[in-house]
């Protein structure tokens, strides 16, 4: 198929349609393919303020010093004392933090508002992690997941994407245990973190 955008040709190969007993599941062009996936959003509401949500999940996960806690994995002399270095590293809820981005900063700038407030935080556990990756390894692509913050009109919004949804397709069993386990921890923490946030 070829079409013209702003005076630049392209040429696209008509796809491939993929099905299965539910519908369309891909398109495949040339070498690549396109799955397609259904994804669980998860969005629990908190009439605390923004601060004392960050605040609240802040207590309740690990910030290890990531320049030290890679070195650390990577000097472990085998799998068990890999294992203590990650235990001394997760918080109570079994998770640590890998990053932050605070979004809404970088909105708040080019506004001069003091809204929005947004953060993003991607956060984890190592060994969990490895056990989903064992059995799929595109699982390690959707790890560590992503926990977004954002203050709306009606209150501050947790979000979360369902690991379980984005690994449904590959259907395998021991890899959707481990997903659906560490949804329901993501969604306890969210849950709590909303509820009893100070």
């Amino acid at each position: 198929m070829n079409f013209t955008v702003d005076g630049w040709s392209f040429f696209v190969p008509t796809p491939q349609y993929i099905y299965d007993a539910h519908g369309l599941v891909a398109f495949r062009y040339n070498n690549h393919v396109i799955k397609i996936t259904e994804v669980h959003h998860v969005s629990i509401l908190s009439q605390k303020s923004f601060e004392s949500v960050i605040n609240a999940l802040d207590i309740r996960i690990a910030h290890p010093d990531m320049s030290q806690f890679q070195p650390d994995m990577a000097a472990a002399i085998d799998f068990a004392e890999l294992e203590r270095v990650v235990a001394k590293a997760v918080g109570e809820f079994g998770f640590m933090e890998f990053a932050r981005f605070n979004m809404g900063m970088v909105l708040r700038k080019e506004s001069g508002q003091d809204q929005p407030k947004i953060v993003r935080l991607l956060i984890g556990n190592p060994l969990v992690m490895k056990e989903m990756a064992k059995y799929v390894p595109e699982a390690a692509a959707y790890a560590p997941v992503t926990v977004l913050i954002d203050e709306r009109s009606n209150g501050v919004h947790l979000s979360y994407d369902r690991m379980a949804s984005f690994l449904a397709r590959y259907n395998n069993p021991k890899a959707l245990k481990v997903a659906q386990s560490l949804d329901a921890k993501i969604e306890s923490l969210m849950k709590e973190v909303a509820d009893n946030a100070e």
